[in-house]
């Protein structure tokens, strides 16, 4: 009855804390939704820093940016993300598989809806770096970047209890989002705003997505 209980306690907690990311991170991404859509001053700030990046780029940077955001295109971050769920379901962790690929492939298909919603133009230079036709809100590289890494630093907290592995890879997971996104807005392909309602629209996934499956699951299991 005890453990009965303890299990109900922890998959009320598991949903309070879910529901609080996502109510915040979809706000998040609907103030900036807003912003973009009415011209608030956040979009000024978009081609200011888009067009200072610009006027500031290197060759060295230039070709690490590329092969860096080359390697979060979607077909690689999917491949590699079949892979990964591979090797957990060898592992029998079928809960893990079911949340990374739901994730994965769940949020590359939300962002390709939000895209069609928001259908923002791309940046635009006379000597761009990098040209693309599809829309620009929100960042779709950014997005994967975040689901993906954020997928992974959750079954890390989830399955170790050593804290500083744990903030090692909520470190790790951060910096790489942060540099998939600064590649997006550096090499021209994205705003700021893109990048930054990307990562909101990529924890609000995760959290509502691994929130329910796990409380289901779990239930399914009691």
């Amino acid at each position: 009855m005890t453990n009965e209980r303890s299990s109900k306690q922890i998959r009320a907690l598991h949903l309070i804390a879910g529901l609080l990311v996502f109510s915040v991170m979809t706000l998040t991404l609907d103030k900036i939704a807003e912003d973009v859509r009415n011209g608030e001053p956040l979009t000024i700030t978009d081609v200011r820093f888009s067009n200072w990046l610009h006027s500031h780029a290197s060759a060295p940077l230039t070709k690490a940016m590329w092969i860096f955001t080359s390697l979060h295109a979607s077909v690689v971050v999917c491949t590699v993300a079949v892979l990964v769920g591979l090797y957990l379901w060898r592992r029998r962790e079928r809960y893990w598989v079911a949340a990374f690929w739901l994730s994965v492939f769940g949020g590359l298909l939300l962002n390709k809806v939000l895209k069609l919603v928001f259908h923002r133009a791309r940046p635009h230079f006379r000597d761009a770096i990098q040209t693309l036709t599809s829309y620009s809100f929100p960042s779709g590289h950014t997005m994967i970047a975040t689901v993906f890494y954020g997928a992974l630093a959750a079954f890390v907290f989830a399955k170790s209890k050593s804290w500083p592995l744990r903030m090692f890879a909520a470190v790790m997971a951060l910096t790489l989002i942060v540099l998939v996104a600064f590649s997006r807005v550096y090499l021209g392909a994205h705003y700021l705003s893109d990048v930054l309602a990307a990562m909101a629209e990529g924890l609000a996934w995760i959290a509502v997505s691994m929130t329910a499956l796990y409380y289901f699951w779990k239930q399914d299991e009691a």
